[in-house]
């Protein structure tokens, strides 16, 4: 199959349109992040903490049915935090504790943690903006 000049002007331009289109969906954040597909809303049923996404930065947390996202870096020195069976968070490194909630309990930690931003999209699936490390 061949293309005329015309026919590749038209895809490449509808090719970059795309592309420009897809980065401003990924950074949804001002360009300081990403925004990361979690899966159907459907995984989150049971409240609790979910750390599958630990390693990219972040917690789902639902809680009396609400849907959100905690930071998983620790606020002292950013370092990943686990998450503890009581839905607490704590960091290895140092000691610092935050509660369900991501606030600071026990330091040296003195900012809790960051809510970030969360949306479903129309296929029903949670959507994270992550700040850029």
């Amino acid at each position: 199959m061949s293309i005329n000049r015309r026919q590749f002007l038209f895809l490449t331009t509808a090719a970059a349109a795309f592309a420009v289109t897809e980065n401003l969906a990924l950074a949804s954040d001002g360009g300081a992040g990403q925004l990361i597909d979690a899966g159907p809303v459907a995984n989150f049923a049971k409240d609790g903490v979910y750390d599958a996404y630990r390693s990219l930065g972040f917690f789902v947390i639902r809680k009396e049915g609400k849907l959100s996202a905690l930071s998983s870096i620790c606020t002292h020195r950013k370092v990943q935090l686990k998450a503890e069976s009581d839905c607490s968070f704590y960091c290895k490194k140092h000691g610092s504790t935050f509660d369900p909630n991501g606030h600071v309990t026990k330091g040296p930690a003195k900012q809790n943690l960051p809510v970030l931003v969360t949306s479903v999209n129309e296929a029903g699936h949670l959507l994270v903006s992550v700040p850029c490390a």
